[in-house]
């Protein structure tokens, strides 16, 4: 079972995240990322870009989005999906609402098997479609 760490209140799959990977494997100087990260639920600010926003959250009434007893999705996570569909073909709202169908336990494991490296098991990284451990490169069109 997956790490329930290695999911972000936006419905981000941590595992296969650029930053959390290069911290994992000690690369994060190598592959040019400043920051490295031990997953978003470890993290003690939790998720900085939509908890400045929303009082649920900071209230800790909330875990993930999908909760939200206003509107979800709500103005910034519209905002994040946007940007994520945009640039990675990737859609947070589609995550949560997977989320809250089949558990997050369940959602964490099908994350870890669609981005697991066909070559060598590792997992490859959503911004940048590469397998870190072994340098698989994914091609950008496969969603």
């Amino acid at each position: 079972m997956k790490d329930n760490n290695l999911v972000g209140t936006c419905g981000l799959y941590c595992g296969a995240c650029k930053f959390y990977l290069s911290h994992k494997k000690g690369i994060a100087e190598q592959k040019g990322h400043k920051r490295g990260c031990i997953g978003c639920q470890a993290r003690k600010t939790k998720c900085g870009m939509i908890k400045k926003t929303c009082s649920d959250l900071r209230k800790g009434e909330i875990i993930y989005c999908y909760e939200c007893k206003g509107t979800f999705p709500c103005q910034r996570l519209e905002r994040m999906e946007n940007s994520y569909v945009k640039n990675y073909n990737l859609s947070l709202i589609k995550n949560l609402k997977r989320m809250k169908k089949v558990g997050v336990a369940n959602w964490l494991e099908e994350q870890a098997e669609f981005y697991k490296c066909p070559e060598c098991g590792g997992e490859i990284c959503l911004h940048d479609r590469e397998c870190y451990d072994c340098g698989y490169k994914q091609d950008p069109n496969k969603k």
